[in-house]
C-alpha cells in the first residue's frame, strides 16, 4: 500500500498513560471493590465524557458532590489531584513517534481530552511539541468518535483522508476514521504498532 502523507495519533493509551487508579489507589487503600464502584457510578466514562467535551471543572464537580456530598473530597480529588492520574509516557511509542519524525512525515494528534487540564500534559510531555497540529475536544466541544471532529482536523490541516493514517486504542474511533475514507490502525502495542507502520512503508 501507498506510504500516507500524514499520520494523526490519538494521546491517552497510546503515547501517554492516564488512568484515575493511580490516584483513587491511594486514597481507597486495600478497598479495590469500592474504588471500582466509585469510578463507575461517581466519578462515570459518562461523567469524564462531558469534562473532555468541554464541561466547566468547577460546575461539573460541584454538580456532583451535591448528589454525592458523602464522597464530596474524593470527587473534588479527581479534579485538584488530576494530575497523579498521569502515569507518564508510553516510553516504546514515543519511540517511535521519535522515528516517524525524523523521516518527516507531518504528525497530528486528535485526543478526547479537558480542554482545562490539557495545558499540564503540555508541560509534562515535551513530545507534544513534535505535532504540526493538535485537536483537543475540550477546545472543540466534539468528542471522538463524532464524525465532526475527524471533519475539522482534516479541514483545519488540509489533509486528504485517502492519504492520512489515524491510530487509536478505541476500536470504535478507529472504525468512524476508516468511515471517512481514512487508513487507520486499531494500537494495541508498540511492536504490533511499529511493524503495520512498516507495512506502510512509514518505519524501516
Amino acid at each position: 500500500m501507498p506510504a500516507p502523507t500524514a499520520v494523526i495519533f490519538d494521546l491517552g493509551g497510546v503515547l501517554i498513560d492516564w488512568n484515575p487508579r493511580y490516584l483513587y489507589r491511594s486514597l481507597f487503600l486495600d478497598d479495590e471493590p469500592g474504588m471500582e464502584w466509585f469510578l463507575s457510578n461517581v466519578t462515570s466514562r459518562a461523567w469524564n465524557e462531558q469534562l473532555d467535551l468541554g464541561r466547566n471543572w468547577a460546575e461539573a464537580v460541584a454538580e456532583l458532590v451535591a448528589q454525592h456530598p458523602d464522597r464530596a473530597d474524593l470527587i473534588r480529588a479527581y479534579h485538584e489531584r488530576w494530575e497523579e492520574m498521569l502515569g507518564g509516557p508510553h516510553q516504546d511509542t514515543v519511540a517511535i513517534l521519535a522515528e516517524l519524525r525524523a523521516t518527516r512525515v507531518p504528525l497530528y494528534a486528535l485526543t478526547n481530552w479537558s480542554g482545562e487540564t490539557f495545558d499540564m500534559a503540555r508541560d509534562r510531555f515535551p513530545f507534544l511539541e513534535w505535532f504540526a497540529g493538535i485537536v483537543v475536544s475540550g477546545h472543540e466541544r466534539l468528542i471522538k468518535p463524532d464524525e465532526r471532529i475527524f471533519r475539522l482536523l482534516l479541514e483545519r490541516f488540509s489533509l486528504a483522508p485517502a492519504s492520512t493514517l489515524f491510530i487509536d486504542d478505541s476500536k470504535a474511533n478507529v472504525d468512524q476514521a476508516r468511515r471517512l475514507g481514512m487508513d487507520a490502525i486499531l494500537f494495541t502495542d508498540a511492536p504490533e504498532l511499529r511493524t503495520a507502520l512498516a507495512e506502510r512503508c512509514l518505519l524501516g
